[in-house]
């Protein structure tokens, strides 16, 4: 099939602009003529398929150059012999496990002769990472309802244990053996019901009330917070905020948790000796860590990264870090970090974590700058009412 094209676009470079076109596509672009030489290969294709992107690759036999992609040449490799050419497959890369979704197309002359195949594919990374995201949040709703019902089951009978207890301490100051048992009784009650309030805050729809929030402020609070309920030993904490990084449209008392809960989990991994270090900085760009809320367009963003130099965790661990319930402590409700992605994600946020054992734990939060379009900013709704 002819291009069609004006007189005056056809007296410029159309070589250099179709270079230019492709070289600068977002989609990887792979064409390979019929004798099996790449004809074309642009970026995105080098990026993904981990090659040199120096013009050396053209002419070269895409089985040589893809040696190390082997589900790719067992595409390309059937592109002249297939009756229906896939359209919007997916495959997984066996170098990187990173999916890519690709279309397999025919490149034809002006005959309808076959000429040559082209490959354009998509990296499904983001799009793997949302679909992940959601099925978490669907789980955590199933959760959610069970755990409710358990927690009011439990909260009743579990108030009368208290009461009990205590009265019978009351009646028997005179014996030290029964008063150390109702002690105890006392004590595990006290645990327990501290659990049942930590999963009837789990299973709470998150309201945020949206201000501009200073995040060095809301930090500092955190550090606070954390000092007071957890022993911190030697523990050195470093932070560094820029002194210019913008006000952020989030709920300061739930930004203030997310902080707190990360700390109080690095200081138990790091068991009274270890640094911590919160970072912050401003991005804009996708490379940078920039949010597209609505899947195109880009997000003024702000990264913050809690990492600290502890034993870090093996990836099965790390893997489930986020699920209710999940925890490696003794005691524990294991829903401080589950209660943390729900205040994220509230927030129209994402928190990553990267761990290696032996190498420490890195939690990264990122959120955007203006508040979510969903929730209307509290200072928004005082402006309004007067």
């Amino acid at each position: 099939m002819a291009v069609l094209m004006s007189p005056l676009h056809a007296a410029l470079n159309t070589d250099v602009f179709f270079r230019h076109m492709v070289g600068n596509m977002r989609n990887g672009v792979l064409a390979i003529a019929r004798d099996g030489s790449i004809v074309l290969v642009n970026s995105e294709a080098c990026r993904l398929f981990d090659l040199p992107n120096d013009g050396s690759i053209p002419g070269q036999p895409f089985r040589t150059v893809l040696s190390n992609q082997p589900d790719v040449v067992r595409v390309l490799g059937g592109a002249f012999e297939m009756a229906t050419l896939p359209n919007r497959a997916e495959l997984r890369l066996t170098s990187t496990n990173t999916a890519i979704g690709y279309t397999l197309s025919l490149v034809r002359n002006d005959d309808g002769y076959p000429v040559g195949a082209a490959l354009l594919f998509k990296d499904l990374t983001e799009v793997e990472e949302m679909e992940e995201r959601e099925r978490l949040r669907d789980r955590l709703a199933a959760v959610g309802e069970m755990a409710a019902v358990v927690a009011h089951e439990i909260k009743n009978p579990l108030a009368g244990i208290q009461v009990l207890a205590g009265l019978l301490k009351r009646k028997a100051p005179q014996h030290p053996e029964m008063q150390s048992l109702v002690s105890d009784i006392l004590s595990e009650a006290k645990m327990a019901n501290s659990i049942v309030q930590e999963v009837l805050a789990f299973v709470r729809p998150v309201r945020l009330q949206v201000a501009r929030t200073s995040l060095s402020e809301a930090v500092a609070s955190a550090l606070s917070l954390a000092n007071s309920g957890t022993p911190r030993g030697a523990i050195d904490v470093n932070v560094e905020i820029p002194a210019d990084l913008p006000l952020i449209g989030s709920d300061h008392h739930q930004l203030t948790q997310v902080f707190t809960n990360l700390l109080i989990n690095a200081f138990h991994a790091l068991d009274g000796r270890g640094h911590v270090d919160i970072t912050a900085r401003l991005a804009h760009t996708a490379d940078e860590g920039a949010l597209q809320p609505d899947g195109r367009h880009l997000t003024p963003t702000v990264v913050i990264d809690v990492a600290d130099d502890g034993p870090g965790m093996r990836p099965e661990i790390a893997e489930k870090i986020f699920n209710p319930f999940f925890t490696t402590k003794q005691q524990g409700s294991g829903l401080g970090l589950a209660i943390v992605r729900k205040i994220v994600d509230a927030h129209e946020g994402r928190i990553d974590v990267t761990s290696a054992e032996g190498r420490g734990t890195r939690f990264r939060v990122t959120l955007p700058v203006d508040p979510p379009p969903r929730v209307e900013p509290a200072e928004f709704r005082k402006t309004r009412q007067v």
